[in-house]
């Protein structure tokens, strides 16, 4: 495994330099826009009286990873086509169902520097909205000629609402192994992120081998990108990060770095530890983050997903060598360089 472990000091982080975010997409810059402006043509499909709440839903985009992601991989097989368009459309549009659920559930306030749609319009408006997206997704998904795009899209969503669930049964459970905590982030955030890259692929005409190396990829991507989420989540701050942080110690869901926390401290700390989760206040926070700094939590999370990343690079290397396979790779050294900046924050 790469990088660093607890109490190690010595080693250096891997290097990721040489990938910037702007020069990775702006060759997708058409094909982000035609995306955008789908995502927008979408909320007309909605009832007037209800698309001021979609329309807040479905520009309260990010970096587009997803889109970016489906994109990459569909130029590294094939031309992109319209089809490539729609679907990255779906699965944005699944991704941002999922975060109006997700704020509710940790009851954010703040979402990409912008108030949550549950902050604006409560949670009964945003629970109905998250369902309404979910459902208009999967009607565009049955809009393609073959049920294919709609059976993926659909097992799709299927798994990752189920890692919600098992995300939801887990808290505050202190006995959450390290297998059950990837288990469920790779339903709740890999899947989308292995979906994008395997739909991309076979609307390109991708072979079988290429395809599960696409998604094998993205899978890795994924779990790399949700424990980097969770480090932020603990180890960030606000400013930055443009969202509410703490959310995840506040819910008592069981992330990487509390999982390595509470292997790693003598069962006195241990017990507070437990006790302060259980009963949170935000003034437990700067405890937590003294035990953190105390046994170096950040740096074995980092390891971790250093080591996730290191699976996606051994993925692309079955996929013949082009511009797209070296952008994707572009996509594991950024993450890996914003996850060695989180302690720099």
């Amino acid at each position: 495994m790469l990088g660093t472990r607890i109490g190690d000091k010595t080693q250096p982080p891997p290097n990721f330099e040489g990938a910037e975010w702007r020069d990775l997409v702006e060759p997708l810059q058409p094909f982000l826009r035609d995306v955008v402006e789908e995502l927008e043509g979408q909320v007309e499909r909605f009832d007037p009286e209800i698309a001021a709440y979609t329309r807040y839903a479905l520009t309260n985009q990010g970096k587009h990873l997803r889109p970016v992601l489906l994109a990459l991989s569909g130029r590294a097989i094939g031309p992109l086509t319209h089809d490539h368009v729609r679907v990255a459309t779906i699965v944005e549009m699944i991704h941002l169902a999922t975060l109006v659920h997700d704020d509710i559930m940790d009851e954010a306030r703040v979402r990409r520097k912008r108030p949550t749609l549950a902050a604006n319009w409560g949670n009964q408006i945003s629970v109905l909205v998250g369902d309404c997206l979910f459902a208009h997704a999967l009607t565009l998904a049955a809009s393609f000629p073959t049920p294919v795009i709609c059976r993926n899209v659909a097992q799709a969503t299927n798994t990752v609402c189920s890692g919600e669930v098992l995300q939801t049964h887990r808290q505050l459970n202190f006995e959450v192994t390290r297998e059950e905590y990837f288990k469920v982030i790779s339903m709740k955030t890999a899947e989308l992120f292995g979906l994008s890259c395997h739909l991309g692929g076979m609307l390109s005409g991708g072979g079988e081998a290429e395809i599960k190396a696409l998604r094998d990829f993205g899978m890795a991507l994924g779990t790399a990108y949700q424990i980097y989420d969770d480090c932020v989540d603990v180890f960030g701050n606000e400013a930055s990060a443009g969202k509410s942080l703490g959310t995840d110690l506040a819910s008592g869901k069981m992330t990487l770095p509390i999982l390595i926390l509470l292997e790693s401290v003598e069962s006195a700390d241990r017990a507070r530890l437990e006790e302060w989760i259980r009963n949170w206040r935000p003034h437990y926070f700067e405890r937590v983050a003294e035990l953190m700094a105390r046994h170096n939590i950040l740096r074995e999370s980092q390891r971790v997903l250093w080591g996730f990343l290191e699976q996606g690079g051994a993925a692309l290397r079955e996929l013949p060598d082009s511009e797209e396979t070296a952008a994707l790779s572009g996509l594991l050294r950024f993450l890996g360089r914003q996850t060695v900046e989180i302690g720099a924050d």
